[in-house]
């Protein structure tokens, strides 16, 4: 898989989600980084959370078509989430994941989106 693709879709995979998740939602999870990644032969974006129920990593990786598998990865593996999820459900299918919840995510104003790190820089 070629990087420049890899790269591309991993940045409109953060965009997606900071634009459809409310930043206090994001900012729950305390995010590290973001990085792009290839994961099971598909585009990615890799993420380290340190949520409610969960601290690890979380990989959405680009099914195709606007569509989304999320994985849950630590030390003790990775969990499959979910196949299937358009862009407009990323942020509560990880909010729920990260935070073991089962409440509609709260609504807060949008703020400037988190910046995007490359690991090869």
């Amino acid at each position: 898989m070629e990087k420049d693709y890899v790269l591309r879709a991993a940045d409109t995979i953060r965009d997606q989600l900071v634009a459809v998740t409310p930043i206090g939602v994001i900012r729950s999870w305390h995010i590290d980084k973001f990085v792009a990644m290839e994961y099971k032969g598909m585009a990615a974006l890799r993420f380290h959370v340190n949520g409610e129920a969960f601290s690890g990593n979380v990989i959405v990786a680009l099914e195709g078509q606007d569509c989304y598998g999320v994985y849950l990865q630590n030390y003790s593996g990775t969990k499959h989430v979910k196949d299937g999820v358009y862009f407009m459900e990323l942020g509560e299918v990880i909010d729920r994941a990260v935070k073991n919840r089962t409440g509609k995510i709260c609504r807060m104003k949008p703020e400037a989106p988190v910046p995007f790190h490359d690991p090869k820089e």
